[in-house]
Order: structure tokens, then C-alpha cells, then sequence
């Protein structure tokens, strides 16, 4: 027997809308907006001053740009309902995407890394200082506004998609905040090495940013099992569930917008099917309750007793025989 629950289905939490745009399509819509009007604005102070800092920026705004336009279809596909082809839906479409985005961050980490090893080696100067630093405290804020607008989708959906742009766009933050200094010290003292140096930090904490991005997207294709306090919840709620006498085979996963759980309770040989189902409603109920703002696939099987050995059996795929039941 499986139950589905999924948001404002039986939780009673926010209804999804399929028709129209869900809170994480329209942040992505909202972070390729400012990304490509940053973009424009980086490029061309960047690459009218020759600032690598600047112009280092600028191709992550283009990164950025790319990123939440590949983010808004991959939520897209993701929202999809199941179907015959893809009973579990297509919600690790987001993890792939994720993957990908760190990956694209990686690269742009390092091509900021060859331009700024260039310009310590070339020696070009800086110019117009003065419109540099007010295009990046422009750039400061605004992403600054666009970190917290993401933050609290994230919070409100635990989208991973959306979580990996928030993350990208914090990095962006701290480097808009990188530049903005290197363009003071450069200013003030005409060390043009210093351009060059703040940007080769700015490449290899970006690379060092994409790690979190591409680890939990992998983790999630591999069907990690949920957080441990969760699954330590679930294990309680199974233990203290009335007329349980066990349960065993206890599994999670995740695809970053639903949970899927299944798990073998050991209940007394005499019941009747229609009391084990209210007590699989009840049990369900209460772990859907622990992420009420994710969708559920719970899948509970029923035995008269405990048959883990089998399960190992069936798992290692080892014959097994009418004796072995």
C-alpha cells in the first residue's frame, strides 16, 4: 500500500499551482532579471577600466544569468506530476541541475583565476576607478536584496535549486565586496597588483563555494538517505506507534522536493486489513507532519512477523525458494 503525500493534499500546507508559476520558478525569473541587467552594467565598466576584479564580476553575472534561465526550466520539469514513464516524478532533474550549476561556478572560478594570473604577469593598469566602485556598490545592494528574496524561498520551499542560487548568489556577495575593496587599495596606494590578487581570491573561493553545490546534488542522485534527525524521528514514531510490534527495512531518500519512505511494520497475525490500514494512516500522518512543507511518498508493507532475513535475500538477489518463505 503507498500514500502520497503531497502540499495541500492531506497537510493542508501550500497548494502547489501546476498551471501557473510556483514560488521557485518565479525566484529563478527574478535572479536571471537582476543577473542580466548586472551583467550589462559589470561588462562594460569592466571592461572600460581593465579591472579584472571588475571584469571578474562581470562573467560570474553572465554565469549567473545562464544558470537561473537552465534553474527555471529544471524547476519546470521537476514540478511535472508523475506518469507512467516516471512513477517517482522528475524531481532529480533539480539535483542534476545543481551539479551542472556547480560545475559552471568551477569554471568561471578558474577563468577568473587565468585573468588575474595574466594581469599580474602583463601589468595593465586600472582606470576610471571612480564609476568601478559605484557600479559595484550598486551591484552590492542589489544582490544583497536578491540573497534575502531567495533566502525565504528557499526556506519556505527547502527547494535545492533554489538553495544553490542562494548560496551562488551569497558568493557573489562576498566577491562584489572583495572587488569593492580592491578598487579602494588601488585607488588610494596605485598598487595595480592588488586588482590582480583580490581577483585570484575571488576565483578560488568561488571554485571552493561550488563544492556544497555539486556535494549535496550528488548526494541526492545517490539516494541519500534524509538527515539523520529525521530518520531518527520516523525510527521513533514507528517504535511508539499502538499495536506495532516492530518494524524493520526502514528506508529515505529524497529528490529535493519530496521525501520517499517505506518501512516493514511487524503487527499482530489476527488483525484485520482495514485496522492496519488506519494505523499505516495514523503513522504516516505523523512523519509527514516532521517537513510539512515537502511532498511525501510513504510506502508502509505489513507482516505478521519479522521477515528482515528476506528482505536481505531479495536485496542481494539470492534465489529464493517456497521453503525460504
Amino acid at each position: 500500500m503507498a500514500e502520497i503525500f503531497s502540499n495541500g493534499v492531506k497537510m493542508g500546507t501550500i497548494k502547489m499551482d501546476w498551471d501557473g508559476f510556483s514560488p521557485q520558478r518565479r525566484a529563478t525569473m527574478v535572479s536571471t532579471g537582476v543577473a542580466a541587467m548586472l551583467t550589462v552594467v559589470k561588462l562594460v565598466v569592466g571592461v572600460m577600466s581593465g579591472s579584472v576584479a571588475v571584469l571578474a564580476s562581470a562573467i560570474d553575472s553572465v554565469l549567473d544569468m545562464g544558470v537561473s534561465i537552465f534553474n527555471f526550466f529544471s524547476i519546470k520539469k521537476a514540478e511535472e506530476r508523475p506518469d507512467e514513464m516516471f512513477p517517482y516524478g522528475k524531481g532529480k532533474v533539480q539535483a542534476i541541475a545543481g551539479v551542472i550549476e556547480g560545475t559552471v561556478i568551477t569554471i568561471s572560478g578558474i577563468y577568473i583565476i587565468y585573468e588575474a594570473i595574466s594581469k599580474m604577469i602583463v601589468g595593465k593598469e586600472t582606470e576610471y576607478i571612480g564609476i568601478s566602485v559605484v557600479v559595484m556598490l550598486f551591484s552590492l545592494f542589489t544582490t544583497w536584496f536578491l540573497v534575502k528574496y531567495l533566502l525565504n524561498i528557499a526556506e519556505s520551499t527547502d527547494n535545492i535549486v533554489i538553495k544553490a542560487d542562494a548560496l551562488h548568489y551569497k558568493t557573489d556577495l562576498l566577491s562584489n565586496g572583495a572587488v569593492l575593496a580592491a578598487l579602494g587599495v588601488v585607488y588610494l596606494s596605485g598598487w595595480q597588483w592588488v586588482d590582480a590578487l583580490f581577483g585570484l581570491g575571488i576565483g578560488i573561493y568561488i571554485i571552493y563555494s561550488a563544492y556544497e553545490i555539486i556535494e549535496e546534488s550528488v548526494m541526492i542522485l545517490l539516494d541519500r538517505s534524509l538527515d539523520s534527525d529525521i530518520v531518527a524521528k520516523i525510527g521513533e514514531i514507528l517504535a511508539s506507534a499502538s499495536k506495532v510490534n516492530g518494524y524493520h527495512w526502514l528506508k529515505t531518500r529524497t529528490d529535493g522536493t519530496r521525501n520517499f519512505v517505506e518501512f516493514h511494520m511487524v503487527l499482530t497475525p489476527d488483525m484485520t486489513l482495514e485496522e492496519a490500514h488506519h494505523i499505516a494512516e495514523e503513522i504516516e500522518y505523523e512523519i509527514a507532519s516532521l517537513e510539512p512543507n515537502k511532498g511525501w511518498v510513504i510506502t508502509p508493507h505489513f507482516d505478521p512477523y519479522d521477515d528482515e532475513h528476506l528482505n536481505e535475500k531479495y536485496y542481494r538477489g539470492d534465489a529464493i525458494t517456497g521453503e525460504n518463505i
